[in-house]
């Protein structure tokens, strides 16, 4: 309170906001400025910018940019591991299998984020050896996922198919067709054992 004749200096202030989530929303902002300017191109004031906070929130949370990239990216690990098992949620005949692996090709413009976030990761990782564990953790928990279907040797193989028409659909310049990446992929599909999937759905085939 202001004494009698002395000026209000809280007048026109902005009462400081109760923000609990401003961390996330800061590393999801980084996210975003990660897709449309790639590492090179990121820096707090983008990041400040996009998340709605002052430049000092950024620099207060996180210690330099370094760490604001890594954390970053460590949340889209976390989220995108998650997405991903999810979609084998119901998956239950070889076929089944298949289209899904088609629309992880065939992305929608949400997969095709995650796809420029996840190839961001991999080449910085090349130069940090924090990001490298992060990266190769990521594919091993995705190999695992997929290896529940076709055992672990097939799922490597087709990781890395999957990984490389991914990279080339993101650089294509023109439509790619759905029967071509179905005839890619459906042969990489090998079953383990003679009795192929699991006639009921939502039980995985474990090797």
């Amino acid at each position: 309170m202001a004494l009698p004749g002395s000026p209000d200096r809280t007048a026109g202030r902005r009462p400081r906001r109760h923000d609990p989530g401003r961390r996330i929303r800061i590393l999801d902002a980084a996210l975003d400025v990660l897709v449309e300017r790639g590492m090179a191109g990121m820096t707090h004031r983008h990041v400040a910018a996009r998340a709605d906070v002052p430049l000092g929130s950024v620099t207060y949370h996180f210690a330099g940019l370094a760490e604001l990239q890594a954390q970053a990216f460590a949340r889209f690990v976390e989220l995108r591991t998650a997405v991903f098992e999810r979609l084998f949620d119901d998956v239950g005949t070889r076929e089944e299998f298949v289209e899904v692996l088609v629309d992880l090709v065939h992305a929608s413009p949400a997969r095709q984020r995650s796809a420029v976030l996840g190839f961001e990761l991999h080449l910085a990782a090349l130069r940090d050896p924090g990001l490298r564990v992060l990266a190769e953790a990521w594919t091993r928990s995705s190999q695992e996922v997929l290896a529940r279907f076709v055992g672990a040797e097939a799922a490597a193989r087709l990781d890395a198919l999957l990984e490389g028409m991914i990279m080339h659909a993101l650089l294509a310049t023109g439509p790619r067709s759905r029967e071509a990446a179905r005839a890619a992929i459906d042969p990489a599909v090998e079953l383990p054992g003679p009795d192929g999937f699991p006639r009921t759905r939502g039980e995985h085939h474990v090797r």
